[in-house]
């Protein structure tokens, strides 16, 4: 299935950046083009003496790819989501992407734990979702969260407040159970066996009394051991949503010197937890479904990337990443338009009555994934299988990819509970709604990919990184790689490993390989030659 690139919505009259130009795809990839993150640039006529002119050459695409980065598609979900994603947008003059990451992470908060996703027998995924951005400060973070997530926190307080009478009765039911235990005991003797059985039961029934805790839908900065002991207390469920980074720290070990994210990976996959409390024996969830949405500054993706274990055990995997351009400096702010009163409401609405129906379900609903859907979800596996191999487009990711049809299906059924409300589990998932879940996959699939590069996750990116350095400060002409091999043997065993690093340039246009003349006889085989884009080299060799 071949579905098209995400479109960019309007933002009002933010003035963006103009972005480098890209060359045009080459159409001879095997690779499904929706999968492609990196663009192929148009080959120059390597034929000619490419400092004759610089006909053939395009501008080169950045090693650090975020400038081409496709912007969140906000019409990929349901109307009254999308006109709230863009209204904020323009009252904010934020980049899109920020109100709809927060716009999934506020339904991945309200359904939660309360819902799964029947793909096909034997395949259910969870619908919470691990998002993280990325905005430098002063980007109004704070202002679009509060924003986003206000429905959310006033179903915690109707929540809370509906909680207390039952709450209070539970205490001085426990109160009364344990004074009468504590008499009981105190009346017991070994020589009345009577008294002592007495004394038994009414300490079991004093401890069987359970004080439910108060509702709490999401915190905003919490330590993983307290993140345990919250999402047993709520059943499972629970969101992290912050606009910092500071958790990132705590699970860095900040405060322990030691880094602890198992909760983590247990509440994204949907996994159980034991919970130690005091006065009480280990509490034990069965599945708990953790719902994170944070946006951090840039340097955060780095220190992610730094935690001790956390790529080799997959939490880099389970992030949908989030890479917005910038606004400031091109912000009109006389020209923001204030939320039409109409779509705020119906924002308002409609998430406050998806986080109290889930709230109030004994058990989860299941979103079934009709025919079709099932189908298009089978195209999406079969094409990202072959990405994955050595040396494809995303081998370098494969923690992330492995998980990429799942989290697609996740956000299917993120879409799908926001379309159909309370009625989400009389509906199947349809070929529509997986439809809608791939533009928004096709986005954080590239963004993916430009965060794994900032994060220096991709060694052959590194090497591109080098070489281009060294091309900068020497200017070369033209060279080989035996040339590069020379000026970095510490770094590259044999010149053949430098070939990767090559590739790279040479598709995103930094270098061109020049024709090689046709071999005729015996001899070693001929070196090739490159030449570095007219930007790199002396001013008297450049192109006229």
């Amino acid at each position: 299935m071949s579905l098209p690139q995400p479109q960019t919505p309007g933002l009002g009259r933010i003035q963006r950046p103009s972005p480098v130009a890209k060359p045009d795809k080459d159409t001879t990839t095997t690779m499904p083009t929706h999968l492609t993150a990196i663009p192929t640039p148009t080959e120059p006529d390597y034929t000619q003496n490419p400092t004759r002119s610089a006909a053939g050459w395009e501008p080169p695409i950045p090693l650090d790819s975020s400038g081409q980065l496709p912007a969140f598609p906000s019409r990929a979900l349901p109307g009254w989501l999308a006109d709230m994603v863009e209204a904020v947008a323009e009252f904010t003059q934020t980049p899109a992407d920020l109100a709809g990451c927060v716009a999934l992470a506020s339904v991945s908060t309200a359904i939660a734990g309360r819902s799964t996703v029947h793909i096909r027998p034997g395949y259910v995924e969870p619908t919470n979702l691990f998002l993280l951005g990325a905005l430098p400060p002063g980007s109004r973070k704070s202002d679009v969260f509060r924003t986003m997530t206000g429905p959310l926190r006033t179903v915690e307080e109707h929540m809370r407040e509906q909680a207390i009478p039952r709450i209070e009765a539970a205490q001085l039911s426990k109160r009364i159970a344990e004074r009468e235990a504590k008499a009981a005991e105190e009346n017991a003797t070994t020589e009345d066996p009577s008294s002592v059985e007495e004394a038994t039961n009414a300490a079991l029934k004093a401890q069987e009394i359970v004080v439910p805790a108060k509702p709490k839908l999401m915190v905003n900065d919490i330590t993983p051991e307290k993140a345990t002991t919250r999402l047993v207390e709520q059943g499972g469920r629970l969101a992290v949503l912050a606009p910092e980074g500071g958790i990132i720290a705590i699970i860095a070990g900040r405060y322990s010197g030691t880094p602890n994210f198992d909760v983590f990976l247990s509440g994204h996959a949907g996994e159980a937890l034991d919970s130690d409390r005091q006065s009480r024996d280990e509490v034990r969830v069965e599945r708990a479904h953790l719902t994170l949405g944070l946006v951090v500054q840039p340097v955060v993706l780095k220190n992610l990337a730094k935690i001790q274990d956390a790529r080799d055990k997959g939490l880099l995997g389970r992030f949908l990443y989030s890479l917005p351009t910038p606004t400031l400096g091109f912000r009109d702010v006389r020209a923001a338009k204030p939320i039409p009163d109409e779509v705020a409401t119906a924002y308002d609405t409609r998430l406050r009555m998806l986080a109290h129906h889930y709230a109030d379900l004994d058990k989860p609903a299941g979103f079934t994934f009709s025919a079709d859907a099932d189908a298009a979800m089978l195209d999406l596996e079969a094409e990202i299988e072959p990405t994955m191999r050595p040396g494809a487009a995303y081998a370098h990711m494969t923690d992330w990819v492995g998980k990429y049809a799942g989290a697609t299906a996740r956000l299917a059924g993120n879409i799908h509970a926001a379309t159909h409300l309370d009625k989400a589990a009389d509906h199947p998932v349809t070929g529509e709604t997986f439809t809608a879940a791939r533009q928004l996959g096709n986005y954080f699939l590239a963004h993916a990919t430009a965060a794994y590069d900032q994060m220096g996750t991709n060694t052959d990116l590194d090497d591109a990184s080098v070489i281009l350095d060294w091309i900068q400060r020497t200017q070369p002409s033209h060279f080989t790689r035996r040339d590069i091999h020379a000026a970095h043997r510490r770094r590259f065993a044999t010149a053949a490993a430098i070939d990767p690093a090559l590739d790279i340039l040479e598709e995103r246009g930094h270098i061109a390989r020049a024709a090689e003349p046709e071999q005729r006889g015996p001899g070693r085989p001929r070196v090739a030659t490159y030449w570095p884009h007219p930007l790199y080299r002396q001013p008297d060799d450049r192109p006229s």
